[in-house]
């Protein structure tokens, strides 16, 4: 006999307590309390097979509210996931597959690391907006190879992070139908009840950002559920399902409060939970007819095989579509561009503008994206001052395709956008801010860099060259900050020749983020060598190089990034007319230069040498290259014009040399 609706969400409740109760911390109040929404979705409806989780057509489901992890590993492992009971018996213990919230890329059918409230509903915007964009692009008459949804979770707790109104108006204003999120509205969170400070009416909300909003929901019924998600599947707006839960439901005396919010329930209270649920089996096993019913592996096989068929008869009627939707599925990069990456880097270099990098970034994009058509680019209301857009920029509106999104000004929902997108697969995100308001976007790219997936984040006006705008808008201390970041690529080049490497290098990854830091004023072009081009790619590599005959060494290495390299050679440059012999590293990048081999930094910074960094910013971050003295700024800055604020800062080379020749 199937199972019934009832005992699958009972099942999940079970195994939701159990498994937080013998880690002795979890939070078993949310997938208890969504155990019947779970059901009604993933059973009825959610198009997936367990048996590949990687198939480029299945819906995506997003567990937003992540702190209630039990919920998404109880359904993996009851689906037919490799996510064996071993492991739920392992949950939050050290290197298991069932991590305090669900993490990318450790956990089959995890789309996205979730946890930090409001982000996995930000990526699942990403993921929708993707999969409109890839309908629009590769979609044929007769031939959908791209049609699924895009669904989420999601508590109050991501309805009062801010990023959640940045997202959802902009998910209504571009009309992403094929998104649907189900709200466990059971007005509860970790301090009690939220009508004391969330009391905002959450579906005007939806409806004023022109979403479908249903309401009134009854999240315990499954059959509601289930309803409710097919009309939400006919509407033309994305969809907000109004699910009123009771948290911790099932549970005799804590249901309905705080404290089933973040804590185990306890033995006393799990056996009375047992009791009214008429659950007899002990912890960790579930019945037969379970597993029989809910197993997704026959369905989700069935639907994949149909779609492989459909596919090859789209690759028969379409075949250079059809290639390429596959090489980007991959994320594979398309032949022959390396050469032409190698050829735009020759010609930077040959062509020697005076240019401000984020000028020569613009540039860089025009080279690439002509070739690579799944760069998506945008700018959080800075287009013109980003510079992120090119000739061939198609912006995206709420209807049809595009390649170029005006994401307002939400620099936080635009960098957990592109990462829902990165995760989609089928596109290279990239977006643009200026550099200071990097803060507002940090913990998304946090997440990149913790899921490794390629967002590239592009951010402009990088330092007191800002110039007249003033402190608020100088950073000072952001490129060091975001060097911090482990697994953030971090580059800031010097001229339209790094430029151009380091885009290159930020396409070529597939591991990791990358941040494209450039500047605002005209950045003097750097002679080098064919060998020196070649080397730009490390991260760091020898610019100038002048050797005392009587040391055969140089007399100091200067260490610089971005505008400062020009700073730099400026002032080797004075010093060589008083004897003085320097060496000059520029670093476009130190966090891909640390990943070198110890030969070649020891090559590049040699021992015994006094090094002097100098970058228009704080100066504790250099002190790692065991320098002998940073010119740099460790206040915040002012407001004048950027030739004005350089002096008065002292960041010029007359003091950069007379630092040199202070500790030689």
């Amino acid at each position: 006999m199937p199972a019934s609706s009832t005992l699958i969400a009972n099942a999940i409740r079970v195994l939701s307590m159990d498994a937080v109760q013998q880690a002795n911390s979890g939070h078993p109040g949310m997938p208890m309390g969504m155990a019947d929404i779970a059901v009604a979705l993933w059973g009825r409806h959610l198009r997936h097979n367990p048996a590949d989780p990687s198939w480029s057509n299945r819906d995506r489901f997003v567990l937003s509210n992540g702190h209630g992890s039990m919920l998404l590993y109880s359904l993996l492992h009851l689906s037919g996931y490799d996510l064996q009971m071993s492991e739920l018996r392992n949950f939050r213990q050290l290197h298991s597959k069932t991590a305090g919230h669900p993490e990318y890329g450790i956990t089959p059918g995890v789309e996205t690391t979730t946890g930090p409230l409001g982000q996995g509903l930000s990526n699942a915007v990403g993921m929708a907006l993707a999969e409109r964009l890839l309908t629009e692009e590769f979609n044929r008459p007769g031939h959908a190879v791209v049609d699924h949804h895009t669904y989420v979770f999601l508590g109050d707790g991501c309805l009062m992070e801010g990023i959640s109104h940045e997202v959802c108006s902009l998910a209504g204003t571009l009309r992403l139908s094929k998104l649907i999120a189900l709200w466990d509205d059971n007005s509860i969170s970790i301090d009690g009840d939220v009508v004391h400070w969330f009391a905002d009416d959450t579906p005007k909300r939806f409806e004023a950002y022109g979403w479908n909003v249903i309401r009134n929901v009854d999240g315990k019924d499954v059959d509601a559920v289930d309803a409710a998600i097919a009309a939400a599947k006919r509407s033309d707006r994305p969809t907000l399902i109004c699910c009123r839960t009771v948290i911790g439901q099932g549970s005799p005396n804590k249901a309905g409060g705080h404290d089933v919010h973040g804590a185990p329930l306890g033995a006393a209270e799990i056996a009375a939970t047992r009791e009214a649920l008429g659950w007899t089996l002990p912890p960790f096993e579930v019945p037969a007819e379970v597993y029989a019913e809910f197993d997704a592996r026959k369905s989700g096989g069935a639907a994949q095989a149909e779609w492989n068929a459909a596919f090859a008869a789209y690759a028969k009627a379409f075949p250079k579509e059809a290639a390429e939707f596959q090489r980007r599925a991959k994320g594979e990069l398309p032949a022959g561009f390396d050469a032409a990456v190698a050829d735009y880097v020759a010609a930077c270099q040959a062509k020697t503008e005076n240019i401000a990098s984020r000028k020569a970034s613009q540039n860089a994009i025009e080279a690439y994206a002509s070739r690579l058509p799944e760069m998506l680019g945008g700018s959080a209301d800075l287009t013109g001052s980003n510079l992120t857009n090119w000739s061939g920029s198609k912006p995206v509106r709420g209807e049809g395709g595009g390649n170029y999104v005006n994401y307002g000004v939400r620099e936080f929902g635009m960098s957990a956008i592109m990462n829902g997108v990165a995760l989609h697969g089928g596109h290279i995100p990239y977006g643009g801010t200026f550099l200071t308001f990097s803060d507002y976007s940090r913990n998304a790219l946090r997440m990149a860099a913790l899921m490794k997936i390629r967002s590239l984040f592009v951010f402009t006006h990088d330092s007191i060259g800002l110039g007249e705008d003033g402190p608020t808008h100088q950073s000072i201390e952001h490129v060091s900050s975001l060097r911090l970041i482990p697994n953030l690529d971090v580059w800031r080049p010097a001229d339209a020749t790094e430029t151009a490497v380091a885009w290159a290098e930020a396409l070529r990854r597939k591991n990791g983020p990358s941040a494209l830091i450039f500047s605002r004023q005209n950045l003097p072009p750097n002679q080098r060598s064919l060998a020196q081009l070649r080397l730009i790619s490390r991260g760091g590599y020898v610019l100038k190089d002048e050797v005392n005959v009587k040391t055969g060494k140089p007399d100091a290495v200067l260490l610089a990034t971005g505008s400062e390299v020009g700073l730099a050679v400026r002032a080797a440059d004075a010093l060589a007319k008083e004897g003085v012999r320097m060496r000059i590293v520029s670093l476009p990048s130190t966090t891909v230069f640390d990943r070198q081999d110890a030969v070649y930094k020891a090559d590049t910074l040699p021992a015994g040498v006094p090094r002097v960094a100098v970058e228009a910013g704080v100066t504790d971050f250099w002190w790692k290259y065991q320098c002998a003295a940073v010119v740099g700024i460790d206040v915040y800055g002012e407001s004048a014009p950027a030739g004005v604020l350089f002096k008065h800062f002292n960041l010029t080379a007359e003091n950069v040399a007379n630092t040199v020749k202070s500790v030689i």
